[in-house]
């Protein structure tokens, strides 16, 4: 079993959201719209300004019909691009 991750949490899902969502090849608007929420409040998690209720995020991972987990995968390349980009 691997220790936790160096990456923060809001980071993890702020990348797995837009890879996610570009993976359906939808707008924030479209994500928002399945998730029922504000596209603005989704755009600053996305941009890792606001913080979210694990609620919200359940809500985000149905709409994109994934794991909760799934959100908070730790990737090879991660958006910021710190380090090597391997992990």
């Amino acid at each position: 079993m691997s220790g936790p991750s160096s990456i923060p949490a809001r980071e993890l899902l702020a990348y797995n959201m837009r890879r996610l969502r570009a993976a359906y090849g939808w707008t924030q608007e479209d994500l928002a719209d399945k998730a029922q929420m504000d596209r603005s409040f989704l755009a600053h998690v996305e941009r890792q300004a606001r913080n979210i209720s694990l609620d919200s995020v359940e809500r985000i991972a149905l709409a994109l019909e994934v794991s909760i987990a799934e959100l908070f995968r730790e990737m090879d390349v991660v958006a910021s691009g710190k380090g090597s980009g391997k992990r």
